[in-house]
């Protein structure tokens, strides 16, 4: 098998820093591990409170602690240095080669989009607290086993509100579903979710959007790992 990850972000229209961050981390007993946090508005003061609790969940995944602990981990040093004042959303991936599964774990009301091995578009919303306010805040977790077919779709708030005072939010699933259907490849797929969020808010968007899309592919096409990125600076 073999795992594609792309992701695609935009900042907060005017803003020149995105308040949300994306780390990636090998594991210690082997897989990857992608942490996403939104912090609480926009702009450097919620870049500076997302790199703090991307920070600490990343540290913890790396002394092999498991995802579930890492959050709460991520959660309780954003509680105590801030005070219970400044939240964050913090999403974890995870493909385990220990237990051969993908790890959700999710402290963010904004639900994932799980493409199951048959096809089966699955929202997963169950309710959940971000980081940062309450003392005994604890991530949802779902975890699946690995499978080829299998596709996640994990976003800020964002993509969520994106055109909610305009032509009306993002039908996420409905979207997810035509485009795992056409067979659409990790990155474009990435692509056309911001696309559609971007034409919905006239290309201003009023929040940072932050889309990563994992997939599980049946066959690896060669034993290489390659990671590519392209960001625009100024």
């Amino acid at each position: 098998m073999e795992v594609r990850v792309a992701v695609a972000k935009v900042a907060k229209w005017a803003t020149r820093e995105s308040g949300d961050t994306l780390e990636m981390i090998e594991r210690p007993r082997g897989g990857l591990s992608f942490v996403l946090v939104d912090g609480q508005r926009s702009g450097r003061a919620a870049k500076a409170i997302s790199n703090l609790v991307a920070r600490k969940a990343i540290a913890e995944l790396a002394e092999g602690v498991r995802d579930g602990a890492a959050a709460r981990a991520a959660h309780d040093y954003l509680h105590a240095y801030k005070g219970g004042k400044v939240s964050a959303t913090l999403n974890i991936v995870s493909v385990d080669l220990t237990t051969h599964t993908l790890v959700l774990s999710r402290n963010n009301p904004s639900p994932i989009v799980l493409v199951t091995a048959a096809g089966e578009v699955r929202l997963l919303d169950e309710p959940s607290q971000p980081v940062g306010v309450y003392s005994r805040t604890k991530p949802v977790i779902t975890e699946v086993e690995l499978q080829p077919g299998i596709a996640v779709f994990i976003y800020t708030d964002g993509l969520v509100y994106a055109g909610e005072n305009r032509s009306g939010p993002i039908d996420v699933p409905h979207l997810v579903a035509e485009m795992t259907a056409a067979g659409m490849n990790v990155q474009d797929m990435a692509d056309r979710l911001l696309a559609e969020a971007m034409q919905r808010e006239d290309n201003r968007p009023r929040d940072d959007i932050s889309i990563l899309v994992l997939q599980v592919l049946s066959e690896a096409a060669d034993p290489v790992r390659r990671l590519s990125v392209q960001a625009p600076i100024s």
